[in-house]
Order: C-alpha cells, then structure tokens, then sequence
C-alpha cells in the first residue's frame, strides 16, 4: 500500500471514531444514561458543554504538538485518548466517572483532524492530496452512521449499552496502532521556523474574517445542541411509531450520517452559487432541521428529513470553514483552520448549556424553537464581505 492511501485509511478511520462515537456518542445514548445514572437536564447539559470544551482544548493543543512534532503524535494521542474515555464510559459506576470518560473521549476529536491537513501536505503528491484529504473527510459521516449502525444492532439485539461503547473502545484501539504505523513514515520533526503566535493572532482578527467567526459560533451552538439533546427529546416523546423507542436514536444518526454525504459536493455547489447564497441556504435548512425535531419527535418523514439536513449541514459547513478559512489565510491555512475550529468549539460549549437550563424552565420544544430561531437570524443576516476585502 501506497504512503498516501496508509495515511488516508489511518485518517479516516481516526476522524470515524474520534467524530463519530468518541465526539456524538453521548447524545446518542443519553437516554440510557439518564436511566442508569439519573440525570437531569442541567446535567446532561453540563456534561455535554464539558465534552465539547475538551474538544476545543484537544484544538489548540494538537495544533502545538503537530507544528513541534509532526502529526503522528497529536493523532495517536487522540486515538488513545477515545480508547482510555470509552473504556470508562463502559465501566463507570457514577455521573462523575461517566462525565470524565466522555470528556476524555471527546479530545479525540480535537487531535485528529488538522493534523492529516499537515501530513498530507508533507507526506503526500500535491497530485493525490485532494483525494486523500477527501477520503479522511468522509470518516466523520462514516462514523456517525457507523455509530448509529453499532447502537442500532446492540438495541436490536436487547444488549447493554455498555457493549456498544467497549466496541467502540476496539475502534479507537485499532485507530491508534493504525496511525501509529502510517504516520511513523513521516519525518518526527518538521522543519518549520518558530511560530510567532502574536504575529498570527493579528492577522487573523481582521474584520473580512468576522462572517467565518460568525457562522461558526452560531452552528456551533446550534449543532451542539442538536447532537447532545434530540435522541434523549425523541425517546421522551415515545419514539417513532411502530418502533422500540430505543431503536428512534440509532436510526436518526444512520440517517445523519448518510446526509452528510452531500458535503462532498460542497466545492462544487459553491463554485455555481457563491458563498452567501450556499451560507444562507445551509443555514434556512438547519432551522427547518431543528424545527422539525423539536416541533414533530414522533413523525417519521419529519425526523429522517430533520437528521438527513443536520447532517448535510454539519459536512458542509465543516468544508466551508476548511476552504474559507485556506482563502482568506492561504500563509495561515493551519492556524486559520484551527481558529476557526476554536470558536466553533465555543458555540459547542454555549449550545448545551444554555439549551438545559431553558429546557428545564420552558421545555425541550421551546428550546428547539428558539435554536431554530438563531440558525434564521444567521442565515438573514449573514454577508460573504464586510469592509475591505480582497
């Protein structure tokens, strides 16, 4: 096997377990834990929150450890980061040991995903990088799907939870050998000149770059709360008709997970319809999303057609933030990338939090409503340029 397909296989079976079970798992399974584990809704947020903050400090940190040592060390300690958070998850006894598996699990994330970005670059021909890249990028819906597919047999099969997440443990095993070997082919040290941090951070707060930061906040808050609060909202409606109320959440994130397949055509579509248009489409079909969860839990075509454009909207707003942030940055494509990341990750943080304490007070509906609400008010007043641009 060629150097660039062990670099792609290795990343994409890295970004399916670290996005997909490692990153969506506890929403998934939420309602089996508010079960074992009594939760409330404030808590389910605040672990949620907590989980997506580890994600947003995995960011900063890999992109240190992958421009001082190469990518192979950000990405294995990912890998092993999901492997040791999942193993607790299965065995946690307590909310406590619950909430650190998950928050563990939830770095993973973090460290494997610009790091390919760097080994592609350095380990791979200009000529195949965009293939490879796209390979690695298809492991997130790989892996949601995959971990709806995983929840969906264990459900199916009466089987305790735990079994699902001590599979996906297995995953994040093979991640970790897997990696360890492909990127071993890589040099261990780039030969970069020393980063001047200050010098980056001026570059990247210029105002052409407030419509990015502005739309990644707001999905990110908007997503977050989709993922961590609509399987658990779904089961509390009693599921979808005709179907074991457990099985509802394993067929919404197959289905999210088969939606976003149309972010690989996010290069394409924008090419014919220009940035704003794309923006404000995505973002008009992620409030149709949210509302069609919050407002019809029980209806079938509503809720497939709601994971369906989540999961569209989560792919391709992922490859906008990697391509705009590359444009708008081209000496910064990196840093941008992960700055951008960063306060997508904030919206991470805000999203579940925000949406449990509403929802304690005014009910997961409203909560969803006014979520909806935000994805509108960004899709109206988004703009491609504001001020000089080039």
């Amino acid at each position: 096997m060629s150097r660039a397909m062990y670099i792609a296989a290795g990343g994409a079976l890295a970004t399916a377990v670290s996005f997909g079970p490692a990153r969506i798992g506890f929403g998934l399974f939420l309602p089996q834990f508010r079960e074992t584990f009594e939760l409330t809704t404030r808590q389910s947020g605040f672990i949620a929150s907590s989980a997506f903050g580890g994600f947003l400090i995995a960011l900063v940190l890999a992109g240190y450890l992958s421009a001082r040592f190469g990518p192979r060390l950000p990405v294995v300690l990912g890998s092993l980061a999901a492997l040791a958070g999942m193993s607790i998850v299965a065995l946690a006894g307590n909310t406590l040991m619950l909430a650190i598996g998950i928050v563990l699990a939830a770095t993973s994330a973090g460290c494997c995903w610009s790091p390919f970005n760097n080994a592609a670059e350095r380990g791979i021909a200009d000529d195949r990088k965009n293939r490879a890249l796209s390979i690695i990028s298809t492991g997130t819906t790989g892996g949601i799907a995959g971990a709806g597919l995983l929840a969906l047999g264990v459900a199916w099969f009466n089987q305790e939870w735990r079994l699902a997440w001590w599979l996906f443990a297995l995953l994040a095993l093979l991640s970790s050998l897997g990696n360890f070997r492909a990127l071993a082919r890589l040099p261990d040290t780039p030969n970069n000149e020393p980063v001047r941090l200050t010098t980056q951070l001026r570059r990247l707060c210029q105002l052409r770059a407030l419509p990015l930061y502005a739309i990644a906040l707001s999905f990110g808050i908007s997503s977050g709360i989709y993922l961590s609060f609509t399987v658990d909202h779904v089961m509390r409606a009693g599921g979808l008709p005709g179907l074991a109320a457990e099985l509802s959440g394993p067929i919404m994130y197959i289905a999210m997970g088969i939606g976003g397949v149309a972010g690989l055509a996010t290069a394409e579509i924008h090419s014919r319809i220009g940035m704003t248009a794309l923006v404000r489409t995505l973002f008009v079909l992620s409030a149709i999303s949210l509302l069609a969860a919050g407002l019809a839990p029980t209806s079938w075509p509503l809720l497939i057609l709601s994971a369906l454009l989540q999961g569209s909207c989560i792919m391709t707003l992922s490859a906008i933030f990697s391509f705009w942030s590359d444009r708008l940055f081209p000496e910064l494509a990196a840093v941008s990338f992960t700055a951008v990341l960063v306060i997508y990750a904030l919206g991470n943080i805000i999203g579940p939090a925000a949406a449990g304490s509403v929802a304690a007070t005014l009910g997961m509906n409203i909560t969803f409503a006014i979520t909806a609400g935000l994805s509108l008010l960004t899709a109206v007043l988004f703009r491609e340029r504001i001020g000089r641009t080039t």
